[in-house]
């Protein structure tokens, strides 16, 4: 059935429910973990303590549930910066504000191995999305506390991890320097891998550099963990390597998050900070 909305300026229909990720406030916890796949939504509730379907409409599937007491929520992306800002965009609209990318990556050197994971501080902005909505020279960079958790996770469940500046462009192909069809490559494509590496830039997705950057704008926190499923130097690729890690750390950030909120609150302190927890 069509659904009326409000304006062409303001996509919800009158009872607040999104256009495109059809939820409306209340439907989402403040903390939402971002899986680019549909079909990883249920495989990361299944973690929970307990979840309900949300809703699905296009590529945008949304679980919320509860992790080790922790309110949460789970809304698929899809691939690349464009449907990942719609994602960010509505989410926020509706109550999130602590978005965690949970996704898969390439790495970038041969010390990065097949099922490690990578937990971004800072991206490279090679996408599109993000140009829409600032100068190209803001920063994307990740909330300090979700790093700070998502180490704290990554240390506690003994995964190999590794902690650094990541690349997001918006081709799977040409723009992470893979030949496109029939061996097409630009100039700037074949010298891309290189130059990246020299930068010492970690590895190459395609959805982290939006997410920082919008939640740079509009003051929420944001962080990003990848299992890496492919290496670009040694030429491995293993579909899945590592996800289930990423995975359990998303999810063990979130519960360590709530935990640290809870504190900030009681002290009456706007930022985490190491000694908060000796006081």
């Amino acid at each position: 059935m069509p659904r009326k909305m409000v304006s062409s300026e303001v996509p919800e229909d009158s009872t607040g429910v999104q256009y495109h990720i059809s939820c409306k406030k209340g439907d989402v916890a403040r903390y939402v973990l971002l899986p680019g796949d549909p079909g990883r939504v249920k495989r990361i509730a299944a973690e929970w303590d307990d979840s309900r379907k949300v809703a699905e409409h296009r590529e945008y599937i949304t679980y919320t549930g509860r992790y080790h007491g922790a309110a949460i929520s789970c809304t698929s992306t899809g691939i690349g910066g464009p449907a990942a800002a719609i994602a960010i965009e509505e989410l926020l609209r509706v109550g999130a504000d602590t978005l965690l990318r949970v996704g898969t990556t390439g790495g970038l050197s041969k010390r990065i191995g097949i099922g490690d994971l990578i937990i971004t501080t800072g991206a490279v902005r090679l996408d599109g999305t993000s140009g829409q909505y600032v100068m190209p020279g803001y920063p994307a960079v990740a909330s300090y506390e979700v790093v700070t958790a998502l180490v704290e996770a990554a240390e506690r469940s003994g995964a190999r991890y590794h902690v650094g500046i990541t690349a997001s462009s918006d081709s799977f192909y040409t723009g992470q320097g893979r030949p496109g069809f029939r061996g097409y490559r630009s100039h700037a494509s074949e010298v891309l891998l290189e130059d990246v590496r020299r930068a010492n830039v970690l590895n190459f997705e395609m959805e982290t550099s939006t997410l920082f950057t919008l939640s740079g704008i509009y003051g929420s926190r944001a962080g990003s963990v990848c299992a890496v499923v492919a290496n670009r130097e040694t030429g491995e690729f293993v579909q899945d390597a590592g996800v289930d890690g990423a995975i359990r750390v998303a999810n063990e950030a979130v519960k360590t998050l709530s935990q640290w909120d809870s504190l900030k609150s009681g002290k009456g302190k706007k930022n985490f900070f190491p000694s908060l927890l000796e006081r």
